[in-house]
């Protein structure tokens, strides 16, 4: 095997002299102010960049969320980012108490592109930005430190004046040294210093000084270190909001974000789930998240990380780590046995005591409670190959063409689990195979695909969509923007409360004497059950379809029985006209 190279090639990183540094005695005591560069930063990670209605999906779901500073494009790099900004502009799409951030270069043509792109805003922070290091002034530009400082100074009379041009909007100056992380200390200061000068900052009207760790160089540690020295040496930071933006390169975004917290910085810039450059900025969503496991509101709302998360991977196109910290599809799951029984017994102890009052959340292996964020318990108790009841997916695969997808896999699981408990023995292939149809494909109470016919109404798909509701024939009518969305309405008409979280389809190969293809449809519904899967089969992909959605609302409802809950409307549905 090839040994790596000798370390010593790469020199370590120097200590900051801070020898009475504060931080390390210091707690996180409330949440910063965030800022979401989910648009900026992560989409131009992305292999392909989200288009507008993609964007727009993403800027409405962090403002539903509780972002109030959102970094929307870098509008001067592409007509598809500039022509965004304005769209949210003109179309009125901003909320009263939400901010957007544009990125720009220190460059003039850009500079004016960017204030060009924001007119009309009521409000708009225009972050500038330029690299400060040594590596960057010397093998990049070729530039002496004070023709660095000028660039940054120049740039920041330009922005002032072009603001003071432009009163129907407030615009906030945000200034990065980029590379700060890698900048002599001393100069980062005479940078940010001359900036905050340029710009005339007071308390009424503050600077945002964003220090960004552009590339992770060194521990968490090194980096709160830098930002408590610079915290202290400021000048004027009464009127400077001290921001972050960890980059994962090492792998400890958070760890430093939260360390940079302690020394002193007031704000935070990252994305959902980490996305971003090479390894990805700080992940908003584990910080948040973490806080909140420490009694500390984060001012976010992830109740549904569910929704966030199907969101986020549909408009990125990114998958989302099954053991990602709170989010992942397994990160409640336990397989261990050990673990099951902590687990069981922990829950136990927690109603036990809740019965008396309230207390702490203390469960083993549960730093958080899944139901806090829209997880259910169902699939906290799982089984594997190692508990002699694994394989269930490849059996299905082999066996039967069926390809589930993994969420799908996590569910059905349970469902074995629960059939091996009560019946005992080992399952066969043709044993899951039945299991499987019984589950999802058999379904037909108290709603029953009959038949369907499409039309177009206007720009819109209509869909006529014969049904069985409780053994009684219905004839429901909706319209949506494809087949699919007009069958929820249809059914949302006749009483059935469901959203569809995701939906793939996939080829089963010939089946029958005919030799046909068949189309699989799996779809994961969120209604009176929760979040839980259907299955369509048919030759043809939208009837396959419309059978998965009504498979996931009887699969929900059946659920919501077990769990003592209401049906679907808390009533006999009643059908939507013909």
């Amino acid at each position: 095997m090839k040994s790596m190279p000798a370390a010593s090639k790469y020199a370590p990183f120097p200590p900051v002299p801070l020898e009475d540094r504060r931080w390390p005695s210091r707690s996180i005591t409330q949440a910063p102010i965030w800022m979401s560069t989910d648009l900026r930063d992560g989409n131009q990670s992305l292999f392909e960049p989200m288009d507008k209605e993609k964007k727009m999906r993403m800027f409405e779901m962090l403002c539903a969320i509780g972002f109030k500073e959102i970094e929307v494009a870098f509008p001067a790099a592409s007509q598809t980012d500039f022509d965004f900004v304005r769209a949210l502009i003109e179309g009125e799409h901003i909320p009263e108490d939400v901010t957007i951030e544009v990125l720009t270069q220190a460059r003039e043509h850009l500079i004016r592109r960017s204030f060009e792109a924001i007119r009309g805003a009521r409000r708009a922070i225009v972050h500038v930005y330029n690299a400060t290091s040594e590596p960057f002034r010397k093998q990049v530009f070729g530039m002496s430190k004070a023709e660095v400082v000028d660039m940054a100074v120049e740039a920041v009379r330009l922005i002032r004046d072009l603001a003071e041009a432009m009163p129907e909007t407030e615009v906030v100056l945000q200034y990065s040294p980029e590379t700060f992380s890698a900048t002599e200390l001393d100069f980062a200061l005479e940078v940010c210093d001359a900036v905050t000068a340029a710009w005339g900052a007071t308390p009424e009207r503050r600077v945002i000084l964003n220090l960004p760790a552009t590339v992770e160089m060194a521990t968490p540690n090194v980096y709160a270190d830098q930002i408590e020295w610079m915290h202290r040496h400021l000048a004027r930071r009464e009127s400077i909001l001290l921001s972050l933006h960890p980059h994962n390169d090492r792998g400890t975004a958070v760890a430093a974000a939260e360390l940079g917290l302690m020394a002193g910085a007031d704000r935070v810039e990252g994305c959902l789930f980490g996305h971003g450059e090479r390894t990805g900025n700080v992940d908003l969503v584990t910080l948040a998240l973490n806080l909140y496991t420490q009694g500390i509101e984060p001012g976010l709302d992830f109740s549904d990380i569910n929704a966030v998360a199907r969101t986020v991977e549909d408009c990125t196109q990114l998958p989302i780590h099954p053991r990602h910290p709170y989010v992942g599809d397994l990160v409640f799951t336990a397989f261990s046995g050990s673990h099951q029984d902590a687990i069981k017994k922990g829950f136990a102890a927690q109603k036990a005591a809740g019965d008396q009052g309230e207390m702490p959340w203390k469960v083993p292996y549960l730093p958080i409670d899944p139901a806090d964020v829209g997880r259910n318990y169902d699939s906290l108790i799982r089984v594997n190959s190692q508990s002699g009841k694994g394989g269930i997916a490849y059996l299905l695969e082999s066996g039967y063409g069926v390809v589930m997808p993994r969420r799908l896999q996590v569910e059905f699981s349970a469902v074995v689990q629960r059939h091996t408990d009560s019946h005992g023995g080992e399952m066969s292939a043709a044993d899951l195979w039945a299991l499987f149809s019984r589950t999802y494909l058999e379904t037909v109470a108290p709603l029953r695909y009959r038949e369907h016919q499409l039309f177009t109404e206007g720009q819109r798909q209509g869909i006529r969509l014969a049904v069985d509701i409780e053994g009684r024939p219905h004839l429901l009518r909706g319209e949506g923007n494809g087949p699919i969305d007009a069958a929820v309405h249809a059914l949302q008409g006749a009483g059935f409360q469901v959203q569809v979280r995701s939906f793939e389809e996939r080829a089963m190969g010939p089946s029958g004497a005919a030799g046909e293809a068949r189309a699989c449809a799996f779809m994961e519904v969120a209604g009176a059950g929760g979040e839980c899967y259907g299955v369509g089969m048919d030759g043809n992909i939208v009837t396959a379809s419309l059978k998965a959605l009504i498979s996931g609302i009887n699969h929900g409802i059946d659920r919501s029985i077990d769990r003592g809950m209401a049906g679907p409307a808390g009533a006999e549905p009643r059908p939507a006209a013909a």
